[in-house]
C-alpha cells in the first residue's frame, strides 16, 4: 500500500487494516489504528508507521479512544519465513524480555547488529523498542484488570526498574500508572475484582469460532484440556507450561460472525480469562493463545484469494473467516500428533506434572519432552530430538529445517509432519500429501485444507 491508499483506509475507518499499519497525527502527538472513530485528520498532518513501536519511537502517544496497542497483530508475521517474520514471532513470545537481544539473535542465527539493522530498516524500530511497546501493553492490561501493586506490575511486565516503567507508561499513554488504573476502574471495571486476568483477544474480520471449538473439542486431552457447554456457548480450558510458572486459561466461544453486505466486517474478540502463578508470563500466554486460535490472521486476504477458485468459492461463502488453528505448546502438539489422543492421555497420567492446585478436570501439565526420552520407538526419538534441540518448533524456528529434521526421525510420516508444520509452526501454506493444489491457493493452502475438511471433502484425522 502507498500512503495515499493508507489515508483512504483511515478516512473510511477501515478495520481490515487495524494492526497492518498505524497512523499518527503531527498536530496532536497521538497515533491510532486505521479504524479510529475520531475525526479524520488532514492528510498533510498524518504520518504512517508499520508498527506501534515505530510511532512511539517518533514521539507519539497511544490514542485513548481506539487503543492502538490492543489491535490484532499483522498477519505478515505468520506468513513470512524470513528473519524479520521469525524475529517478530519470537518477540511476541517474550524472548527479548527473557533472553535479551543476544538471545533473540542467537535463536535466529544472526548477530545482534544484523537483527537490529534488519528490523529497524523494515519496521522502523529495533528489537528493544518492539519489546518495550509490548511491555507497555502488558502493563496496561495488568493495571486495568488486576489489583496487583504497581511495583509488582512493573517487574511482571518485563521492565528492569520502576522508574523505567513509570517513564514508559507516561510517554506512551500520557498518564501515570495509577491514573490508568483509576480511569479503567471508573469506566468499566467492577467494584469487586475477580481472580485472574480477564482479557479480550481481538481479531480482524469474521471469525468462525464454531469450527475452531469443534476441532479443539475433538482433540481435547483429559487432564490437560476440556471443552464444556453447548455449541455456540462453549468454554475451552487448558493448562499451560510457561517460562516462569504455570497457567490455566479459559476462552469463550462467540457466535459465528458473517460478512456484512458491503463485504467488510469490523472484527471482534474472544473473551478469555487467565490464572497465572507468575504474572511475568502474561505476554507469553497471550501470544500462545493468539497462535492457537489464529487471531492474527487476515481473513480478507485469505477469503479473497481462495474465493477465486471454483472449487473453494462456495466453501468460502459458507464459512467466511475460517481459521487455521495453531497450537498452545508446539512440542506438546508434535507428540500428540505422533501418538494420538488416547495415548496422549496415558502419557499425561504417567509422566505429566500434577498441578499444585488442580482446577476441576484440569489436573496436569502435558509432559515435557525430557520426561519422555526414555520411551522406545518413534516417541523416544521425537522426544530426544525435541529435548536436545535437534528439532526446534519455537515461534522463531525455520520451518523448512524443522520439517526436514522431523522427516528424518523414525515413525513420522509425511502427513503427520505436514500437520505439525501447519499447527505447531503456524505455517499458513501447507497441504497434506496427495492433495493436488493449484498455485492460486498460495500462500493460504492451510486455510484451503481447513475449508475442505470442514466441508467433509478430506479426512479429519
Amino acid at each position: 500500500m502507498d500512503e495515499d491508499t493508507r489515508y483512504e483506509a483511515v478516512r473510511s475507518r477501515d478495520a481490515r487494516f487495524d494492526g497492518e499499519f498505524f497512523f499518527a497525527v503531527r498536530t496532536t502527538g497521538i497515533y491510532c489504528r486505521p479504524s479510529c472513530p475520531a475525526v479524520t485528520p488532514k492528510r498533510h498532518n498524518v504520518r504512517f508507521y508499520p508498527t506501534a513501536a515505530a510511532a512511539q519511537g517518533s514521539g507519539f502517544r497511544a490514542c485513548r479512544r481506539c487503543r492502538p496497542d490492543a489491535v490484532p497483530g499483522s498477519a505478515d508475521w505468520n506468513v513470512r519465513a524470513d528473519v524479520v517474520g521469525r524475529a517478530m514471532r519470537l518477540i511476541g513470545d517474550g524472548v527479548v524480555d527473557r533472553e535479551g537481544v543476544a538471545g533473540l539473535a542467537g535463536r535466529l542465527g544472526y548477530s545482534p547488529r544484523q537483527v537490529q539493522r534488519q528490523l529497524t530498516a523494515e519496521l522502523g524500530a529495533g528489537p528493544v523498542a518492539l519489546a518495550r511497546a509490548q511491555r507497555a501493553h502488558t502493563a496496561r492490561v495488568l493495571l486495568q484488570t488486576t489489583v496487583l501493586p504497581v511495583t509488582e506490575i512493573a517487574f511482571a511486565s518485563g521492565f528492569a526498574s520502576v522508574r523505567q516503567f513509570n517513564d514508559t507508561v507516561r510517554e506512551i499513554y500520557a498518564a501515570t500508572p495509577t491514573g490508568l488504573r483509576a480511569a479503567a476502574r471508573t469506566a468499566r471495571r467492577p467494584a469487586t475484582p475477580t481472580a485472574g486476568i480477564p482479557l479480550r483477544l481481538a481479531h480482524r474480520g469474521p471469525y468462525q469460532s464454531a469450527a475452531v471449538f469443534d476441532l479443539l473439542e475433538s482433540e481435547a486431552v483429559h487432564g490437560v484440556e476440556e471443552v464444556t457447554g453447548a455449541p455456540g456457548r462453549r468454554t475451552y480450558r487448558r493448562t499451560l507450561r510457561l517460562p516462569h510458572g504455570t497457567g490455566i486459561v479459559a476462552v469463550l466461544e462467540r457466535p459465528g460472525t458473517v460478512r456484512a453486505p458491503s463485504g467488510a466486517h469490523p472484527g471482534g474478540w474472544l473473551d478469555a480469562h487467565l490464572n497465572l502463578t507468575d504474572p511475568r508470563d502474561l505476554t507469553t500466554a497471550v501470544g500462545r493463545l493468539r497462535r492457537l486460535f489464529d487471531l492474527d490472521a487476515d481473513p480478507y486476504a485469505v477469503d479473497e484469494r481462495l474465493a477465486e477458485d471454483p472449487r473453494l468459492a462456495p466453501l468460502v461463502a459458507a464459512r467466511p473467516g475460517l481459521r487455521s488453528p495453531g497450537a498452545a505448546d508446539p512440542e506438546e502438539f508434535a507428540v500428540r500428533a505422533l501418538v494420538g489422543r488416547t495415548a496422549s492421555e496415558g502419557l499425561v497420567q504417567r509422566h505429566g506434572k500434577t498441578l499444585d492446585a488442580p482446577c476441576g478436570s484440569l489436573t496436569h501439565l502435558f509432559p515435557e519432552p525430557a520426561a519422555l526420552t526414555g520411551a522406545t520407538g518413534p516417541l523416544g526419538a521425537l522426544a530426544t530430538a525435541l529435548a536436545d534441540g535437534a528439532v526446534r518448533l519455537d515461534p522463531g524456528a525455520d520451518r523448512d529445517e524443522a520439517q526436514h529434521a522431523l522427516l528424518a526421525l523414525p515413525g513420522l510420516d509425511a502427513r503427520t509432519v505436514a500437520t505439525v508444520r501447519t499447527r505447531a509452526l503456524g505455517d499458513p501454506d501447507v497441504v497434506p500429501p496427495g492433495l493436488d493444489t493449484p498455485d492460486s491457493w498460495r500462500p493460504w493452502r492451510s486455510y484451503a485444507w481447513q475449508h475442505l475438511r470442514a466441508a467433509g471433502e478430506l479426512e479429519t484425522s
